[in-house]
């Protein structure tokens, strides 16, 4: 069973692979990815905040299982035809409790492919550009923090010193391997599904 994994846990700074294979497991993740969004009540989740190193993430901007119209999975996605500007307040699933203002683009072209393998070619704008402009960052390693002005960053200071403190104790007690047993596991996943294609001699 997959969990979401909450900062500063190293896969969050993990930079994803794109995928090369689609199989059952990996559709099986995606499914619940999908169940872990709502149950958290979030709009957008992001293969490494559930510690997995795929470029992939899922979203559905209204929240609401319901609509199943809205739900969208991208494989390998990519953004581009960044247009103007906008600032809102955002939140993470992985940074629970803490919201702070960032500035995004007002629209995007998202590009990428979906679990049928079909291309998804999408112009976004408002608030779903910014979530898959959120979760895009998260594949990158990038943290919506990390954006933040230096004002708002010290605001959420102690938030995440407590985060901080939460991880270490988590992994004293053993309930979060050390960091050279994460990035063997993610190397293992990323060899089974994004294998470097084989150059022609």
């Amino acid at each position: 069973m997959l969990q979401v994994i909450n900062y500063p846990h190293p896969t969050l700074r993990h930079r994803s692979k794109a995928l090369r294979r689609v199989d059952q497991q990996l559709c099986r993740w995606i499914a619940e990815m999908f169940q872990l969004m709502y149950e958290h009540q979030g709009v957008g989740l992001a293969a490494n905040q559930v510690d997995l190193p795929y470029r992939l993430f899922v979203m559905n901007p209204t929240g609401d299982p319901e609509q199943k119209d809205q739900e969208l999975a991208v494989l390998n996605p990519v953004l581009s035809r960044h247009r103007g500007s906008q600032e809102d307040e955002e939140g993470c699933l992985s940074i629970p409790e803490v919201r702070a203002p960032v500035v995004r683009a007002a629209k995007v072209v998202l590009d990428g492919f979906g679990l049928d393998g079909r291309p998804i070619h999408l112009q976004l704008e408002g608030f779903a550009a910014r979530v898959a402009q959120h979760e895009c960052d998260h594949l990158d390693g990038v943290l919506f923090i990390d954006r933040l002005a230096p004002t708002a960053l010290a605001e959420v200071k102690p938030a995440l010193e407590e985060l901080e403190l939460e991880f270490r104790s988590r992994r004293s007690a053993g309930e979060i391997p050390d960091d050279e047993t994460i990035h063997r596991r993610l190397a293992e996943l990323e060899q089974q599904r994004c294998l470097e294609p084989q150059h022609q001699g």
